[in-house]
């Protein structure tokens, strides 16, 4: 299939319906994920949300007296984000995608399930091997820019926090990241596990960091206490291939000078 930028369609919008009845209309959301944020959020602080999708995490950081900036690279989302948040100064959206390198990429999207559009072809054919994705297309596909961690903090300064859900880029966002932040979250799924070792990986080349784990839109961590980057890593193995995606939250107790 070609890169085919084809106008917005009836099925794009229902996936638009979709992604804000599941993440927008639950009621207490915003306010669990305010909950979840809150240690380590104080007004203020410079939050990134690297694919904000409709914007409940970004909401939940504003809500904390954050400033944000809301990363989204598909277009309808994007808008709608613009549109929603026009008259709260804390929260900056930025239309673009992120990755390793400057440039450009090529983004796959899935109209009826947006939340699983990706730029990463090797994610999409790894969860497309499981059950839970058996009913999933990408059926249209955009090219859209892309910048990377390292630029968004020379023109914006280094956030506190930085939540990364981009289905499967993680670890090629991270590797676009030459400094530790504070405190970074990034989605795990068992079906494409490797990105999330790699994300480790990645982590621990830039400081020393502790992990927790919370399941799919939940914000209780699976264990109150903090794992060891070999402790998440043997967590992250032991799941179940079709078991659902999740957030890794990792805590910087040390740089890599420290």
């Amino acid at each position: 299939m070609g890169v085919v930028p084809s106008p917005i369609g009836i099925s794009s919008l229902l996936g638009l319906a979709r992604s804000l009845a599941i993440y927008r209309l639950l009621p207490g959301r915003t306010h669990r994920f305010a909950r979840l944020y809150g240690p380590w959020i104080t007004p203020g602080d410079l939050c990134f949300d690297i694919g904000a999708h409709v914007g409940n995490r970004s909401l939940a950081m504003a809500r904390l007296g954050a400033r944000v900036i809301a990363v989204e690279p598909q277009p309808l989302f994007a808008t709608y984000l613009r549109r929603a948040t026009q008259r709260d100064d804390s929260i900056q959206v930025l239309e673009t995608a992120l990755g390793a390198e400057p440039g450009e990429t090529v983004l796959h999207v899935s109209e009826r399930t947006p939340t699983v559009t990706t730029t990463d072809e090797s994610w999409k054919e790894a969860v497309g091997a499981s059950e839970g994705f058996s009913k999933v297309s990408w059926d249209r596909q955009i090219r859209v820019g892309q910048t990377t961690l390292d630029a968004l903090i020379a023109e914006h300064g280094r956030p506190k926090l930085c939540k990364i859900d981009v289905e499967g880029a993680e670890a090629t966002i991270l590797a676009g990241l030459s400094e530790p932040i504070p405190y970074i979250s990034f989605e795990y799924i068992p079906a494409a596990r490797s990105v999330a070792l790699e994300c480790i990986d990645r982590l621990e080349i830039l400081g020393r960091y502790v992990y927790q784990a919370t399941i799919a839109e939940r914000t209780d961590f699976v264990d109150p206490g903090d794992w060891s980057p070999d402790e998440a890593r043997a967590w992250i193995e032991s799941l179940p291939f079709e078991d659902g995606a999740g957030d890794l939250h990792a805590r910087l107790i040390a740089d890599d000078d420290g």
